[in-house]
């Protein structure tokens, strides 16, 4: 049939609180009135509330899709669980392949060395990565079979210069030592439509060439169903599958490089036209990432600050001042608050996560998942934006609290549905903002639209 539109979404509810008919013709938005005539296809919304689709503007793909294939240590504290739940992930893993684990947490054993995991396995090589991203623990057969010596900056060495199995840092290095299969992200493409999501944001540093093929290979055969923008080196080539983001900086107040070295990076990418993006964990990267932003000639348009975590309020008139975008990830205070309010002072604490002063001092903030790290779906962080609550019920930072809509807007979908835009959206089944934390779904979405088409997620789990 040959009618005005491909799709009308009947009887959606839009922000400002109209209900009408959105008519999609070409992938696009083509229409939006009371009352549209006839479609190739019609679907009810029954005055469901109609968003923009979501955007994760921070996660990391592979590791991610990485950790739903690995053991997940997160939240044990136990040294006898740990080595319960890697001693069952090795049953079923086949014999002398490599066992991968995530979310390790040190109040289980401090960080431990290869003679410590050899205790938890030792009959097939192993690697855990830590709750923070930065830190791989390899037991004695893992070194065995990536040694031997010399071995790079990262990987640290005892007194007679072996390898102790705690490596810094060196995600890049250790995947070219091992026989490493790229992870599928197809289920996890699925699960990220199911609750809304229709663009994502990969914010590896250290994403070049490889990287990009192995994405833009994703998007081809369309394993990945969300549109695509990836960070990473000044080599990151352009793409059709994908935009080509900021040149991301990775440096740890452990071991500040110069800071002339980061300027130049910074001015390398001006020539190439992006913007950069920096990893600013602690107070001491914030201000190393200023400084060297001063040194490059100052902030450009698209500058990023990633994850803001701690931001004293004397810095807020500079980051205004300089356009900087704050990328937040609120959805650690749903996952660490407690840990939060055990570990940092009452006096610092107004600078954890902040996102209401942000908004207040003029600063544009976005919100990202920082998955694996973080909580991957979107809602359990626009519900830590909005309540700000601790697993435990505790409130953290009150004064930060956002509105429903301004909480939905870190994701980028609290804005109108516009003629001519991208058909890219989500229909929520019910009124979350008027709901208590504790009784939120924990996916509101009941449908979801990429350029148009609807989603197909009916295999995947719609919970938390």
């Amino acid at each position: 049939m040959n009618h005005a539109y491909d799709l009308i979404l009947r009887q959606a509810q839009l922000i400002d609180g109209t209900v009408a008919d959105v008519g999609i013709r070409d992938g696009q938005f083509a229409a939006i009135a009371p009352c549209l005539g006839k479609s190739d296809q019609d679907q009810d919304c029954q005055g469901k509330l109609l968003l923009g689709g979501l955007h994760d503007h921070h996660l990391h793909l592979l590791a991610t899709a990485a950790k739903l294939q690995s053991a997940d240590l997160t939240g044990q504290v136990d040294p006898a669980a740990i080595r319960s739940i890697l001693q069952a992930k090795a049953g079923s893993t086949p014999p002398g392949e490599w066992l991968r684990a995530t979310g390790y947490d040190e109040r289980a054993a401090g960080i431990p060395d290869h003679v410590t995991l050899d205790q938890w396995v030792s009959d097939r090589p192993m690697r855990i990565q830590d709750r923070t991203g930065a830190l791989w623990l390899l037991n004695s057969a893992a070194i065995a079979l990536i040694g031997p010596a010399p071995w790079p900056e990262g990987v640290e060495l005892d007194q007679k210069g072996a390898a102790t199995g705690r490596i810094w840092r060196g995600d890049a290095w250790l995947r070219t030592q091992i026989a490493h299969k790229t992870p599928s992200i197809a289920t996890l493409s699925q699960q990220l439509a199911a609750w809304g999501v229709t663009a994502l944001t990969d914010a590896g540093a250290q994403n070049g060439p490889e990287e990009a093929a192995i994405l833009a290979q994703s998007c081809r055969d369309g394993t990945l169903r969300q549109r695509l923008t990836i960070m990473g080196r000044e080599d990151l080539p352009t793409g059709k599958e994908y935009h080509l983001g900021p040149v991301k900086l990775l440096f740890d107040e452990r071991n500040f490089p110069d800071p002339a070295s980061i300027a130049s990076r910074i001015t390398a990418a001006r020539t190439l036209g992006r913007a950069v993006a920096a990893h600013c964990v602690t107070e001491a990267e914030l201000l190393f990432y200023l400084a060297a932003l001063d040194l490059a000639g100052g902030a450009m348009p698209g500058d990023r600050i990633e994850h803001g975590s701690m931001i004293a309020q004397s810095l807020l008139p500079d980051i205004a001042k300089a356009g900087l975008i704050v990328v937040a990830n609120p959805g650690f205070i749903a996952l660490r608050g407690d840990r939060y309010l055990s570990e940092i002072e009452p006096e610092d604490r107004p600078n954890l996560q902040r996102l209401a002063s942000l908004k207040n001092a003029g600063i544009a903030v976005l919100a990202g998942s920082d998955a694996p790290y973080g909580p991957i779906n979107p809602w359990v962080t626009i519900r830590a934006a909005m309540f700000r609550q601790t697993p435990a019920g505790a409130l953290l930072g009150a004064e930060e609290v956002l509105s429903g809509l301004q909480a939905l807007g870190l994701f980028s979908a609290a804005n109108p549905l516009k003629i001519g835009a991208l058909a890219d959206c989500c229909a929520v089944r019910m009124d979350w903002q008027r709901h208590a934390a504790d009784t939120l779904d924990p996916n509101p979405v009941e449908l979801t639209l990429i350029g148009g088409r609807a989603q197909d997620t009916s295999a995947i789990s719609h919970g938390r």
